[in-house]
């Protein structure tokens, strides 16, 4: 009897550690993804902004994961958000390009994105800010894995504009000066509501999208003007949302993640950002319009302090997650993202990998490890509806690890690597199907 005493005391003691651990560190993670609007390259402090200060954001990237090589799918809004709540690309799920009030479609029930993932895991979850998904019922974000929404039905410059809760109108009438605020408002509340429990955020900006607007705190404190005042606001909010991470303790059971919808709207000049080093920006396949800011964070998990020239993508974003959260996909669901939680944990060594700038009529240009080749463009010069001119191109092959600006043109001197290229598109249309399509309003 003393002996199997003493046995069953030591089979306890070996599963004391166990039982005495960190209870949070056990839990699953938290999400927040916060998603800018027409933010480019270089809009911020850790990307090289000039003029700008955008310290909380770049406090966030140096607590965790900055990429260089990191895309939007689309050069516009709606295509851009639908392929980050499903992780495929845009044509996949229909929309295509930028819909609008009158638009009779949106994300299609049958999609599956990252809130309904998540909402079957146990995660609450909300959707802030803007949405343009469709603003119809159907499309809205209670009927896509939410359980709470507060925001804009889609673009600021669209009418009629109005603030919606859940799924109804609240205000007709908007103070949009007072919009960065009451977002950031709301995730607090949210995130002191579900603090024992994980929780899900998409948190997506309506600004820096014009027209601009700042609260009377932050209007003309900028050295960039009203768009400086603008992204200095937001900046203020990633910062009260960190606050709040550490007031609640649940800095190290929390991915936090940054990133924008696509590049500037440079025919807005003063009232549009920067690429940066990168050529052009929005409603563009070149670097400028797709290539955005990418910081990942997660206090002890991905390692402080890092810059990556991974290449990755928003569609990422859900198999990654799907990973580090111990989710499930349904059985036979493809994705075009790749899960790259083994790179954010060092886990496993940057990769190449090849990406598809598609947007208008359909592929306009394609990306293999470095190279990257851009078919002949007609460009828009002369082209009405908000589009900054942009000059017409034969075929274009840039290496853009030495060129992510795009200035040189390796065609005529690597045939062989245009063929290449050539290859790698044809063999992309062929599993795609069709890629001709119209910008998704309907």
């Amino acid at each position: 009897m003393f002996k199997l005493l003493i046995a069953s005391l030591l089979l306890v003691s070996a599963w004391l550690p166990a039982i005495t651990r960190n209870p949070a560190k056990e839990k699953s993670p938290n999400v927040i993804i916060i998603f800018a609007d027409d933010l480019g390259y270089g809009d911020l402090g850790c990307y090289g902004a000039p003029k700008i200060k955008t310290p909380h954001i770049d406090q966030l990237a140096a607590g965790g994961m900055r990429f260089t090589n990191f895309y939007a799918a689309s050069p516009v809004c709606s295509a851009s958000r639908a392929a980050l709540l499903t992780g495929k690309y845009p044509f996949r799920t229909g929309i295509n390009g930028v819909l609008n009030p009158t638009s009779t479609n949106g994300i299609r029930a049958e999609e599956v994105t990252i809130a309904e993932l998540l909402k079957k895991q146990g995660y609450a979850t909300a959707a802030v800010g803007k949405w343009h998904l469709g603003h119809q019922r159907e499309f809205l974000p209670l009927q896509n894995g939410f359980d709470e929404f507060l925001g804009l039905p889609y673009s600021n410059d669209m009418k009629p504009i109005y603030l919606m809760r859940d799924n109804e109108a609240v205000a007709d009438s908007l103070d949009q000066s007072t919009l960065t605020g009451q977002y950031t408002q709301k995730v607090l509340q949210f995130m002191d509501k579900n603090k024992q429990q994980p929780f899900f955020l998409y948190l997506a900006h309506t600004f820096p999208h014009v027209p601009l607007y700042a609260s009377a705190r932050f209007k003309g404190q900028s050295a960039q003007g009203i768009y400086g005042d603008v992204v200095e606001e937001l900046d203020w909010s990633v910062g009260e949302v960190l606050r709040k991470l550490k007031a609640l303790q649940l800095e190290e059971n929390t991915i936090v993640i940054f990133s924008s919808d696509n590049g500037p709207w440079l025919v807005k000049e003063a009232h549009g950002g920067s690429a940066g080093i990168l050529r052009e920006g929005k409603q563009t396949t070149f670097e400028g319009g797709m290539r955005v800011p990418g910081i990942v964070s997660w206090k002890g998990r991905i390692k402080a302090g890092q810059t990556t020239g991974q290449l990755g993508t928003t569609m990422d974003l859900l198999p990654t997650l799907v990973t580090l959260t111990n989710s499930q996909l349904p059985a036979g669901h493809s994705l075009d993202g790749m899960d790259i939680s083994g790179v954010l944990l060092g886990k496993t060594p940057p990769f190449d990998r090849d990406f598809a700038y598609i947007y208008s009529s359909g592929l306009e240009a394609y990306r293999s490890g470095n190279w990257k080749l851009k078919l002949p463009y007609k460009g828009t010069v002369g082209v009405p509806n908000k589009l900054k001119e942009v000059a017409p191109h034969p075929i274009l092959l840039f290496d853009l690890q030495t060129d992510p600006g795009e200035k040189v043109n390796l065609a005529g001197q690597l045939p062989e690597k245009v063929k290449e290229m050539e290859a790698k598109i044809a063999a992309f249309k062929q599993e795609s199907g069709a890629l001709t399509f119209d910008r998704g309003t309907k």
